[in-house]
């Protein structure tokens, strides 16, 4: 082995690992020795690339294409440079990708990478040319399909390549073909089980299907977040179904408030004799079953049942939202008027008619006015 190649492929084992700033240095020794090394100059490129030194990169990528002008490694460098950090442009990079496509006819990435470049300057070009600030979707298909015939020649090249993938799904998903799209998201997260955005939007339109409950959403939810943890879009949509869930118990609140009035007839129908007061303790503490029930049944079990993620946010939305803490503030304060409509040993029913409205109507009222706060 040659001191170039164990130069390079030192380097190339410390890139695999993500430590690319001892990459970096070794390959800056290297080139240091002999500034004529292909190898190191797109190595270090791609180093300066994951650091974030994008400026570095197109320099690195400058220097490689003067050595040899048709390398695809170097050609591809000099493509992601472009469009990354300060001074991105896509428009600068359709012609590198263009060579890159002419030097290696068969490789997946250049096609991919092409069909993007090319996708987003012909929408451009597109707009700038009618004037249009948003495009229909039979006008981004019609505009697409140079775009859509590159990146499905990079599909056939490398079909278990994500990136490609990815393309096209953007082509499908703007094109307004989501029986497409779907299949797409369907084949990346079957190469990547945790891919965010795929897993997202699969996860959504289950969440979202006609029919789902919320309990069944948050589930969807949590065991989305599971395999992609990062994800805002699956955060954000477990927090609406766990707000969801939470507007429900207070139904089992008002359920209970509604028990407690027929426990002591608070409103005698037609001709109806009214029981006589005050209750006796053991009806009193009778009257305190179905209300347990209620609970146990369309409360805690119901919450028992779902995964360890959902339990987890439920305490989190609480903490983290005024509008559930509300929730279970009314939740709370319905049970509250329950307990003493059936409790406390009334000889009138004045005062369990008052606390009967009072558990009812605000809570009853603020059941239509949150819905919003479900979107």
């Amino acid at each position: 082995m040659t001191a170039q190649q164990s130069a390079v492929e030192q380097a190339q084992v410390l890139i695999d690992f993500d430590r690319y700033e001892e990459a970096r240095e070794l390959l800056s020794r290297r080139i240091a020795e002999d500034p004529g090394d292909l190898r190191a100059w797109v190595k270090i490129g791609y180093c300066h690339l994951n650091l974030e030194q994008e400026q570095q990169a197109r320099d690195a990528a400058a220097e490689a294409l003067t050595l040899d002008p048709e390398d695809y490694g170097a050609l591809i460098l000099r493509a992601q440079a472009l469009t990354r950090g300060p001074g991105a442009s896509w428009l600068e990079v359709e012609p590198v990708l263009r060579e890159a496509v002419r030097v290696d006819p068969h490789h997946w990435y250049g096609y991919a990478m092409l069909a993007d470049a090319v996708w987003r300057m012909s929408l451009l070009r597109y707009a700038q040319a009618t004037g249009a600030t948003k495009l229909e979707h039979h006008e981004i298909d019609r505009v697409s399909r140079e775009a859509a015939d590159l990146v499905m020649e990079a599909l056939r090249l490398g079909p278990e390549e994500v990136y490609a993938h990815e393309v096209a799904l953007r082509i499908a998903g703007a094109s307004g073909n989501s029986t497409v799209a779907d299949q797409l998201e369907r084949a990346i997260l079957r190469i990547d089980p945790t891919h965010a955005d795929a897993l997202a939007s699969q996860t959504r339109k289950a969440a979202q299907a006609p029919g789902v409950k919320a309990v069944q959403a948050a589930d969807l939810y949590a065991a989305g977040l599971a395999a992609a943890p990062d994800s805002a879009e699956l955060q954000h949509g477990l927090d609406q179904a766990t707000y969801r869930m939470l507007r429900g118990i207070r139904w089992l609140a008002l359920l209970c408030v509604g028990l407690a009035a027929a426990g002591v007839d608070l409103f005698a129908g037609d001709g109806a004799t009214q029981r006589q007061l005050p209750l006796p303790l053991g009806q009193r503490l009778w009257d305190l079953v179905p209300m347990a029930a209620i609970w146990f049944v369309g409360g805690l079990l119901r919450y028992r049942r779902r995964r360890a993620g959902v339990q987890l946010n439920v305490r989190s939305l609480i903490r983290r939202r005024r509008w559930a803490r509300v929730v279970v503030a009314q939740a709370g304060w319905a049970m509250l008027c329950a307990v003493l409509i059936v409790e406390v040993p009334w000889t009138d029913r004045s005062l369990p008619q008052v606390l009967f409205w009072a558990g009812l109507v605000p809570t009853f009222a603020t059941l239509w006015f949150d819905r919003a706060k479900t979107r």
